[in-house]
């Protein structure tokens, strides 16, 4: 029956949106009313209203109502999500302000010249336009009502004009900051929690092992990571349009010639060049390089952008007048002022500590004011002109409701379908599919495709990602990102503006277009994109770092890059590691030679068998890093004839565990049944022994050698991860042995200091002061001791005056006699950290140096840049881990 409803509730859906109802209605109407049936049904029936739910139903809903509701709420309230509104104002005081114009106008002057100019000239204003506003509508019906005029009076092929002005509308969907990839990182957050928990369930099922690796885990993303990882596949999609172009213009100059350009190229068309391209260009940098350089969230960034778009637009919307650059003449000023200011001297309000941090607040006040009186000042210029501000407040106060109540209304839509096991059901049917995650994969993307025709952007990444991507993202052979995922469905969805019969975007170009355009000429142009944007997306799902990459590599040169103990670097790292040693660059040995040639024979016991371990486990690492990646081949080699057994049964064993969850499900059904259900009980029993059968048929074709041939292979598998764990055990006591001599020998000068504090406080001592007069100070100067790397001894002799003092009976001679021991320590000491500090030291550095660059690499903070360069475009490559599971 729960499948029953489910048809229900797709079949309302999809009536409603066929008649032509808002999507905001249609989503949690279909949902209200097949729920609600479905409680009558089980009412009526069964006499319980949670009968016919796969998971959950009205009675456990009720009873937790409040979190529910509040779940449902808070959809729309989430952090991710801000950053929508701010977007939209940005977009649409853009376009209200007529910086587009200007940008269609001055690029068709520059590219004109060229065979297909027009077509390209409006490719990249496209793109700029995307990068700035993201608003495909108002970029569609702005190149539409400047560009197509002028394409067709220069005799450009009516398909291949519309086309290119629908299609370069459309980039505001995946190039960033795009409103798609806000919303597909916030639908991919919950995603991913589901899809660890099913990956982890897969891993416990596979080994029995209750906790799964950190490694093996599933990546996450967020609205800054889907920004980078969608700005290169964007930028590739517009060189893939401009090609297009371009040889389309050389083979046929008739339908796209090149237009000269009538006026004059002087000083004075440059400057206005330059002046119409450095705003957009500048904002562009602020939004997205903010995002990029981690100086911003993306929220933050929507708030750059709407700032800057104001400004902007105060000074186009006056632009004829005196006077009309004075605020953002002082915009510029005051943050150019800020960012020098902040480079002398970083600022941290919570924390004033320092005479040049005062003063620097003060002085920061001072460009604070100027920006906040340039923000004030475009305000009003753009509220009293022609009342944009008000028009652009209530075009962004509309859109953004519309997204969130689709947001909510999704939301809903979700819970019911999940509550029918509508999720279940694709599951089955998506991991029963021969040929794995890329046959499921493909369907998935034919199915975004194909509902693209219908189905806006905000619904099908609302109901379809939250549906599939936890399948898709919990699979341990692919183990993509998020954010690939991510951005291949962005890519996906973004056709969905140009296939008729209802794109947005031909809506969009019919309304502006002129009427000797046919809209079979929109269709037709529309056609040869449709295919280059499927082109660009087979070339990213083919060649994942285009995306990985970017955001990988921020992370990791960020100033809050992880460490690189970090469990999901370590395979990357060691890779780095084995390539940069078999290269012929012996750096550890040498280091290591040279580090045993260094006198050692000073040093108290205990340092130099620290040293000398730190030497032989250097060496030791170096050799079990190589003998680890000769048994990751022998683990390769041993793969390539088990993984197709390990495969074939690890997918009976996923169809016996299902048959097993019916078959408990339905052995309970039955042990709850009464007397005069026997009717029912027959038919039931009758269902177990099925599946019962179908268990043992089931169990019956896994091969024989399997568990010996698993536990073959396993044993191999088990030889490199031991080598592997011996050898990050060998590098960080290497490295760490080393820190700590070299940490003691360097706190030499502050050692030294101590002397003056310890005899004065003998004297004092002596000198036949009241003991409890002594507590407090000797306390101080313990604490004072404590904080020198290798004074231990000396602490601890500290103490022993200290307890001396504050006894019951206080006995200032057994204090004295403590300090005097200290002071011989303490000489003692500066024999040897004087010698170690002049001759030790520079030596043992360089050796720790070299050390922590290669296998000690684990003991610092951050990695070196190499390193994390390397690793990035390693980690931006998906790593099968199908066989650890």
């Amino acid at each position: 029956m729960e499948i029953l409803f489910l048809a229900v509730l797709l079949v309302l859906m999809a009536t409603a949106l066929g008649a032509g109802f808002p999507v905001a209605f249609s989503l949690p109407g279909a949902a209200i009313l097949s729920i609600g049936l479905a409680a009558l049904v089980g009412w009526l029936i069964e006499g319980s209203p949670d009968a016919y739910f796969a998971v959950g139903g009205p009675n456990e809903w009720l009873t937790s109502g409040v979190t529910n509701l509040r779940g449902i709420y808070w959809e729309a309230e989430r952090d991710t999500l801000i950053a929508i509104p701010l977007f939209i104002f940005m977009g649409i005081m853009l376009q209200r302000s007529k910086i587009a114009e200007d940008l269609l106008i001055t690029m068709a002057q520059l590219f004109g010249p060229v065979p297909g100019g027009l077509g390209i000239s409006v490719v990249f204003v496209g793109a700029l336009l995307a990068a700035t506003t993201g608003i495909v509508g108002a970029t569609v019906v702005a190149m539409g009502l400047i560009s197509l005029p002028a394409m067709l009076r220069n005799g450009y092929s009516k398909p291949l004009a519309t086309g290119t002005i629908a299609a370069s509308g459309t980039l505001g969907q995946i190039i960033p900051p795009s409103i798609v990839l806000i919303i597909l990182a916030d639908q991919l957050a919950s995603a991913t929690d589901q899809a660890s928990s099913a990956r982890q369930e897969l891993f416990r099922d596979a080994t029995g092992q209750i906790s799964m690796p950190a490694e093996y885990d599933v990546s996450g993303t967020s609205a800054g990571e889907m920004f980078l990882g969608a700005f290169v596949p964007g930028l590739v999609l517009v060189g893939i349009y401009m090609l297009f172009i371009l040889g389309f213009a050389l083979l046929r100059p008739k339908l796209a010639p090149a237009v000269p350009y009538e006026g004059e190229r002087n000083l004075r068309f440059w400057g206005q060049v330059l002046l119409i391209l450095v705003p957009p260009l500048a904002l562009i940098f602020l939004v997205l390089g903010s995002i990029m350089t981690g100086v911003a969230t993306v929220n933050q960034a929507g708030a750059i952008g709407a700032a800057g778009a104001l400004v902007m637009a105060g000074y186009r919307l006056k632009e004829e007048s005196r006077g009309a650059y004075w605020p953002a003449i002082l915009a510029v000023v005051s943050i150019v002022a800020l960012y020098f200011l902040l480079k002398w001297q970083p600022i941290n309000v919570r924390s004033l500590d320092t005479p040049n941090e005062n003063l620097a607040l003060v002085l920061a006040l001072f460009p604070v004011a100027g920006l906040l009186i340039s923000l004030v000042w475009s305000g009003v210029r753009v509220m009293r002109i022609d009342a944009t501000l008000q028009g652009v407040m209530l075009e962004t106060a509309k859109t953004s409701s519309l997204v969130f109540i689709i947001l909510l209304g999704a939301a809903m839509l979700t819970a019911a379908f999940r509550a029918f096991g509508g999720e279940e059901l694709v599951k089955h049917f998506l991991e029963g599919l021969p040929g794995g995650f890329w046959t499921q994969f493909i369907i998935v993307m034919l199915v975004i495709f194909v509902l693209g025709f219908f189905l806006d952007f905000i619904e099908i990444a609302v109901v379809v990602v939250p549906i599939v991507a936890p399948i898709l993202l919990a699979d341990p052979g692919a183990n993509i990102t998020a954010v690939w995922l991510g951005v291949m469905i962005g890519l996906n969805i973004q056709t969905s503006f140009l296939t008729p019969p209802f794109g947005f975007a031909l809506f969009y170009l019919r309304g502006v277009a002129p009427r000797e355009v046919k809209t079979t000429d929109m269709y037709k142009g529309v056609i040869a994109f449709i295919t280059l944007q499927l082109a660009g997306l087979a070339v990213v799902g083919v060649y994942p770092p285009l995306v990985n990459y970017l955001p990988q590599r921020t992370s990791l040169l960020s100033e809050t890059a992880p460490p690189p103990r970090n469990p999901r670097l370590q395979a990357c790292i060691e890779d780095y590691l084995v390539a940069h040693i078999e290269s012929g660059e012996a750096e550890v040995r040498d280091a290591v030679a040279e580090a045993r040639n260094l006198d050692l024979s000073y040093l108290p016991e205990d340092m130099r068998e620290d040293l000398t371990e730190s030497f032989d486990q250097a060496e030791r690492a170096v050799r079990l890093l190589i003998e680890a990646d000769e048994a990751a081949g022998r683990v390769g080699e041993a793969a390539v004839p088990f993984k197709p057994l390990l495969v074939e049964v690890r997918g009976l064993q996923r169809d016996i565990r299902a048959i097993e969850d019916d078959l408990e499900e339905t052995e309970t059904t039955v042990s709850r049944l009464m007397e005069r259900e026997e009717g029912l009980r027959a038919g039931l029993e009758a269902e177990i022994e099925r599946l019962r059968e179908e268990r043992d048929a089931l169990l019956a074709r896994i091969p024989e050698e399997f568990d010996e041939r698993f536990e073959a292979f396993t044993e191999v598998e088990r030889e490199e991860t031991n080598l592997r764990r011996e050898y990050r055990r060998a590098g960080d006591t290497a490295a760490r042995n080393a820190m700590e001599v070299v940490a003691v020998i360097e706190d030499t000068v502050a050692f030294a200091a101590l002397e003056s504090n310890l005899r004065a406080m003998l004297e004092r001592i002596r000198s036949g002061e009241d003991p409890s007069d002594l507590v407090d100070p000797i306390t101080d100067l313990r604490a004072a001791v404590g904080d020198v790397e290798g004074a231990r001894e000396l602490r601890s002799e500290v103490n022993d005056a200290r307890s001396a003092l504050r006894g019951r009976e206080p006995d200032p001679a057994e204090a004295a006699a403590a300090m005097e021991r200290a002071l011989d320590l303490h000489a003692e000491q500066m024999d040897w950290r004087n010698r170690a500090w002049k001759d030790l030291l520079p030596g043992l550095k360089a050796y720790l140096e070299r050390i922590t660059e290669t296998v000690g690499v684990r003991q610092r903070d951050r990695m070196p840049r190499e390193m994390a360069l390397s690793v990035a475009a390693c980690e931006s490559r998906h790593r099968d881990l199908s066989l650890r599971f």
